[in-house]
């Protein structure tokens, strides 16, 4: 997100005046509420002090060092930048929320660290852009797609490219098409010859012989199946390349996704990434199969009979003209509605679609608080929402194309008239007019087709620039570009790390320590203190800020990821198991595991006996999510997963939390089996299942604070020793009630 803007020259000559030489200008935000009055200003904050400056001028002047309690508040359609100077809390600035809150409230922050003294280095935001940094209009809502402001030519030459080895299957169609077209000129140039000749010939003509009619009749029958069957190959045609073009436009998006970092995924709902996959993908289908054939077809046709209309009569063919101006301005006025309808009509179908998603996930916790009407009410007045902009839509859309096809239409009107007086005058015969009246309703079609064009052409752009907005993103960890494959031993050296999901935000800080191969640690802290963060770390789902981390003496972030995370076992507290069979999740981590690794990995996770108990056995389907199994099970099925493939470290967070007591000894049985010879690193919200770790390491508030066996943090009395207390009083208590 954008935190340095670019002052104008009168603003930028003011602050150079005032600030000292010592002074660097760090962030720049525009400030536009001024009193009562909306305005064009900035703040420019330096590494000593905040300016206020409007209409090149230094409105105010604030030093960092005499502030604090920097804070961003929503007001009424408005938000405000405050903070407590010598004691007294000031407004510094006010702006419109929807457009500067978020930059104001990763600026408050960043001059809290400046007037505290933490640090003078500049701070940088992740979170997306909202809205278009040349028109400033918002983005399509989920998306960084400005519909004003994208290059067009830039979009078709992307799908020019994803278009290679397809090409020749996907413009099959169009040459098919092309064939039919020119069928349709040489079917009137027959009907002409067999009107003139042999229906109705002129005066002083003789009438040809029927057979030679019979022959026209035959070859206008050939062609008239000729074009049949083209059109016939032409469809099946299309279908084929249609849905090779989908096939590879679904897989390669589907393979991005699954490249992309964990943070970006998450930043996109899963109803918004299906979208993508399936609606998305398939408007972009239909237009290349569907539309663009149809484009070129139009537009050759269009080109050929002006062609010929022109050679025939050209006063007749400007009469083919006379409305079109009237339908261009109708076209021109019309384009941004019909824009914004689509645009609208998206945003109110992914709403609903994100709607179903969330309530679908959640249908437990719904049902368990019986809020089955409420969601439902909530889906209904969504998709009426949904269905009464798309009901909108057509009424506007089915009344002015054809208002517009009718305008379009008209000159054919004029053309009928003039065309019958030239013919009673005897300027002109009847297989003339046919085959001009032909050629002009040819025409026409190209002229009414391309007013539907603006919205195909708006739905196509905003679908294949949400795809392309997925197939250019950067992933935020990916491997160098020779990454080494290395067969970890289990050394985990962590040096000095930072990181923050926001870099101005750390969630750890400076956090180091070494693991030896073998050796089991527990990880231990209040809720927020960390701990999953330094797993997710260790697994490279993130990349650390600052320091690193080195696995057998190699840093981590030159090991393929395919690699490192192959070689690391993962036991999580909510357990995801996939819809299929319990064969197929133990065997997930280890696909060409056999059916003896299967059963040993569940006896070693004491998940064998309850598995064989089971009506199908290891065949057993579980269900989306494993909800046909309990909680334990789940966590045994889990278990057997890590330990198929023989994994050098195990990671396990919260492994046994919400179990009950003899199932959590069941599976820390398994546990057991499972951290032997291995290095483990586990996070347990029970601290007596880590009373037998080889060392715990304490973290607060992303600090490590405490580190060494259970006995020796106990004789410290320090935060382990008061969380363990903690924990006994808990127990007591809840025994006594």
């Amino acid at each position: 997100m954008k935190l340095m803007y670019t002052l104008r020259e009168a603003d930028s000559h003011a602050l150079s005046t005032v600030m000292g030489e010592d002074e660097r200008l760090m962030y720049c935000l525009p400030y536009n509420i001024e009193g009562d009055r909306f305005v064009s200003g900035y703040m420019a904050f330096t590494n000593k002090k905040i300016y206020k400056i409007l209409e090149g001028k230094v409105l105010a002047t604030h030093n960092l060092s005499a502030m604090s309690d920097f804070v961003c508040e929503v007001m009424y359609g408005s938000g405000g930048f405050y903070a407590k100077e010598n004691g007294y809390t000031k407004l510094l600035c006010q702006f419109s929320s929807g457009r500067y809150l978020p930059r104001y409230s990763v600026i408050a922050k960043a001059c809290e660290l400046l007037a505290s003294g933490i640090s003078d280095k500049p701070i940088t935001s992740n979170e997306p852009e909202r809205f278009c940094s040349v028109c400033n209009r918002p983005y399509i809502k989920g998306t960084a797609i400005c519909p004003y402001c994208r290059n067009k030519s830039d979009v078709y030459k992307k799908l020019w490219g994803m278009t290679k080895g397809l090409r020749l299957i996907l413009f099959f169609p169009v040459f098919a098409a092309l064939t039919s077209m020119i069928l349709q000129f040489v079917v009137p140039a027959i009907q002409k010859i067999a009107v003139n000749k042999y229906i109705q010939p002129a005066e002083g003509i003789q009438r040809g012989a029927i057979s030679h009619f019979l022959v026209i009749v035959v070859a206008i029958v050939t062609l008239d199946l000729f074009h049949r069957a083209i059109s016939v190959i032409q469809g099946r045609m299309a279908s084929i390349s249609g849905n090779r073009f989908t096939i590879m436009l679904r897989n390669l998006l589907y393979e991005k996704i699954q490249s992309l970092s964990l943070s970006s995924i998450q930043r996109r709902s899963t109803g918004d990434l299906m979208g993508r996959i399936n609606s998305d993908v398939n408007t972009v289908q239909s237009f290349i199969v569907g539309q663009l054939p149809n484009l070129v077809v139009q537009g050759m046709s269009f080109v050929i009979a002006l062609t010929l209309l022109l050679y025939m009569n050209w006063v007749m063919c400007l009469f083919v003209f006379v409305p079109l101006p009237i339908a261009i301005f109708c076209i021109y006025k019309f384009w941004s509605n019909i824009q914004q309808r689509n645009r609208k009509n998206w945003v109110l179908g992914n709403r609903t679609n994100r709607m179903l998603q969330d309530i679908f996930n959640g249908i437990r916790v719904v049902k368990s608080f019986g809020n089955e009407e409420r969601e439902s009410k909530k889906f209904a007045e969504s998709t009426y929402r949904h269905t009464k902009n798309s009901e909108s839509n057509a009424k506007v859309f089915d009344t002015f194309f054809p208002i517009l096809g009718f305008i379009v239409r008209f000159g054919s009107y004029l053309i009928l008239l003039y065309g019958n007086v030239r013919l009673f005058s005897g300027k002109m015969d009847i297989g003339t007019l046919h085959q001009f009246t032909s050629y002009s309703n040819i025409i026409y079609g190209p002229l009414i087709w391309i007013t539907f064009i603006p919205r195909n052409i708006s739905n196509f752009l905003t679908s294949l620039g949400k795809i392309l907005e997925i197939l250019e993103e950067e992933p935020e960890v990916s491997d160098i570009d020779l990454p080494i494959d290395i067969k970890i031993e289990g050394d985990i050296s962590i040096r000095n790390i930072t990181f923050g999901y926001e870099s101005y935000n750390p969630v750890l800080e400076n956090i180091s320590f070494d693991i030896h191969k073998g050796e089991m640690i527990g990880i231990v802290g209040h809720s927020g203190s960390g701990k999953s963060t330094l797993i997710n770390l260790i697994m490279r789902l993130y990349d650390v800020n600052e320091g690193e981390i080195l696995i057998d003496s190699v840093n981590i972030k030159d090991i393929s990821q395919n690699a490192l995370r192959s070689q690391i076992g993962v036991v999580l507290q909510e357990t995801h198991l996939f819809s299929g069979s319990i064969h197929d999740n133990i065997r997930y981590s280890k696909p060409h595991a056999t059916d003896e690794d299967v059963i040993h990995a569940a006896r070693m996770a004491n998940a064998h006996d309850f598995i064989v108990n089971l009506p199908e056995g290891y065949n057993t389907i579980v269900g989306e999510k494993g909800y046909t199994l309990s909680g334990g099970e789940r966590q045994r099925v889990a278990i057997a997963r890590a330990l198929i493939h023989n994994p050098s470290i195990l990671i396990l967070d919260e492994a046994t939390a919400s179990l009950d007591t003899e199932t959590e000894a069941l599976i820390q049985e398994a546990l057991s089996r499972l951290m032997k010879n291995r290095t483990t690193l586990a996070i347990a919200h029970r601290l007596s299942t880590l009373r037998n770790a080889d060392r715990l390491i304490v973290l607060d508030q992303g600090k490590l604070i405490e580190s060494g066996t259970h006995s020796e943090l106990m004789a410290l009395k320090g935060r382990y020793y008061s969380l363990v207390m903690a924990q006994r009083r808990s127990a007591i208590n809840l025994i006594r009630t």
